[in-house]
C-alpha cells in the first residue's frame, strides 16, 4: 500500500507539472469561450487563472499528502486530491481520456484506504485480535523503517487490484469486434505511420503486423489481469506490462498513462522483501475457527458508510460500461454508451462541422466561425460527436440571440457535419 500510494502520489505531481509547463490551463480553461459539458454537470464552469493555478499546486501539496501524511492528514489529503482532479476534468467534456478516468477513480478509492496502523516489532501479528493484515515490518531503528512498518487491512489492497482488473479486461472486451480483430482497424491506419521508428520501423509496414497486434492487444487485456495474480506467472506478466506500455507510448501520444499503469500495476506484488526484521505469517488452520473468523472480520476498521460507498462505486463500474446495449444505434458511429466504458483507441474517426445561423427576420443565413469560439482540440472533438454537436447548436443560438439588435429574436441553427470512421468514406453524421 505503502508503495503504491508513493508511486501514484509521485506520478500525479509529474503530471500536474507537466500540465501546468506545457501551458495547458490557459489553452484549455481560460482561452475558449465555450466549454462542453458533462451530462448532469453543467453547472461546473472553469474559474480564474489565479484559482485554476491555485488548484493544481493544491493538487502537487495533497499529492505529498497521499504520499507521506498518516491518520486524518491523510484522508483530508486524499479528499483534496481527489475534488481537485476532478473537478479539473469536469470543466469540459472535449479533454476526456480513459486514463484521466482511471486516476480519477484511483483518487475516489483512496478516500476509503486506511493509513497503516504501527506495530509492536517484538511481537509478531495475532490473528485472534485480528491482526489478518499485509504486513510492513522493517527496521524499526530508523525513520524511513517506521514509515514502512504497520499493518493495512486486505481489503485496501484488493480494492485497487479489483479498479485495475476493471480497466484491462473490460478494454480486452471491448477489442473482441468485428473491425479490430478481422480488418484490424484502426492499427492498420496508425501502424505504418511508425515506419521510420529505429529498429522496429520496417516490421510496421509489413500486412500481417496489424492483425498480430490486434489480436495480441486483445488477448493481452482480456488475461494479464490474471498472470498478475498468479505468483508464478506475476513476474514475467508485469514485464510484459512494462513492454506492451512503453510500445503503446512511443507510437501513440496518450500522455503519462503509460506510466500510470506501469506503477498501478505493482499493486500486484508482494513486498515482503522490504522487510528487515521477522515476516510473519498466519497458520492457516488457524482459520477454520469460525469465532476468529469473525474476530478478523470485526477489526478490518470497515465501516458500514464505507462498504456502501464501496458497493455502490464497484456496482457502478460492473453495470455502466455495458449501457451501449440498451442503444440500437452503432456505437462507434454515434458513441451512445462509449465514454466512462474502458475503450482504449478503439477507432480512427475524424469531421468536419459546419454550422450555420439563420435569422429568421431578414432570411439571411451566414457560417459561423468556429475557432471563433473553441480551441482546435475542441473544434476537432465536437466535429464527430453528436451530443457536442448539439451542446455547441444551443451555444450558438443563444450565443446570437443576445447578440441580435432585436430583443429575444430566436435564431435557427443547422448543421452538416460529415464523419469518417476508420478509412471508410465520409457521411452525413446528422440530418442537415
Amino acid at each position: 500500500m505503502i508503495v503504491f500510494k508513493l508511486i501514484f502520489g509521485a506520478l500525479m505531481i509529474i503530471g500536474t507539472i507537466r500540465f501546468m509547463y506545457l501551458g495547458w490551463i490557459e489553452d484549455h480553461y481560460i482561452k475558449p469561450k465555450f466549454h462542453f459539458k458533462y451530462w448532469g454537470f453543467e453547472w461546473i464552469e472553469p474559474l480564474s487563472s489565479h484559482y485554476l493555478y491555485a488548484i493544481h499546486y493544491l493538487m502537487i501539496l495533497a499529492s505529498l499528502g497521499v504520499m507521506f501524511a498518516q491518520k486524518t492528514l491523510y484522508k483530508v489529503a486524499a479528499i483534496v486530491l481527489f475534488l481537485c482532479f476532478a473537478y479539473t476534468e469536469l470543466i469540459d467534456l472535449t479533454y476526456y481520456l480513459n486514463h484521466y478516468y482511471f486516476v480519477s477513480c484511483v483518487c475516489f478509492l483512496l478516500i476509503f484506504v486506511k493509513s497503516q496502523k504501527p506495530t509492536n516489532p517484538q511481537k509478531p501479528p495475532n490473528p485472534q485480535r485480528g491482526d489478518f493484515n499485509t504486513n510492513f515490518d522493517t527496521d524499526f531503528n530508523t525513520k524511513v523503517g517506521r514509515f514502512f512498518s504497520g499493518n493495512v487491512p486486505n481489503w485496501c489492497i484488493l480494492i485497487l487490484k479489483l479498479q485495475i482488473s476493471f480497466v484491462y479486461i473490460y478494454a480486452g472486451l471491448a477489442k473482441i469486434n468485428y473491425d479490430w480483430l478481422f480488418n484490424a482497424l484502426p492499427l492498420k491506419i496508425w501502424l505504418p505511420a511508425h515506419d521510420k521508428m529505429p529498429i522496429i520501423g520496417k516490421i510496421f509496414t509489413w500486412q500481417i503486423t496489424p492483425y498480430v497486434f490486434s489480436w495480441v492487444g486483445m488477448l493481452y487485456d482480456c488475461f494479464i489481469v490474471f498472470f498478475l495474480i498468479n505468483k508464478k506467472t506475476r513476474f514475467f506478466a508485469y514485464l510484459t506490462v512494462i513492454i506492451f506500455h512503453i510500445l503503446t507510448g512511443l507510437l501513440f501520444q496518450i500522455g503519462v498513462f503509460p506510466l500510470v499503469m506501469i506503477g498501478a500495476t505493482l499493486i500486484f506484488f508482494d513486498w515482503n522483501f522490504l522487510n528487515k526484521n521477522n515476516s510473519y505469517q498466519i497458520d492457516n488452520e488457524l482459520l477454520v475457527n469460525t469465532k476468529i473468523t469473525v474476530k478478523v472480520v470485526k477489526n478490518l476498521y470497515f465501516s458500514p458508510c464505507a462498504m456502501l460507498g464501496l458497493g455502490a462505486f464497484f456496482l457502478f463500474q460492473i453495470i455502466f460500461p455495458l449501457r451501449f446495449l440498451c442503444y440500437e444505434n452503432n456505437l462507434f458511429w454515434s458513441e451512445e454508451g462509449y465514454r466512462f466504458s474502458w475503450r482504449v483507441m478503439l477507432m480512427e474517426k475524424a469531421g468536419t462541422a459546419t454550422f450555420y445561423v439563420k435569422n429568421p427576420l431578414t432570411g439571411k443565413e451566414g457560417i459561423v466561425d468556429n475557432s471563433e469560439f473553441l480551441n482546435s482540440h475542441q473544434e476537432k472533438q465536437m466535429s464527430m460527436q453528436p451530443d457536442m454537436i448539439l451542446q455547441f447548436a444551443h451555444f450558438l443560438g443563444n450565443h446570437y440571440q443576445k447578440t441580435s439588435k432585436t430583443p429575444n429574436l430566436v435564431h435557427s441553427v443547422r448543421v452538416e457535419a460529415y464523419v469518417t470512421l476508420n478509412g471508410k468514406p465520409s457521411r452525413l453524421l446528422i440530418d442537415p
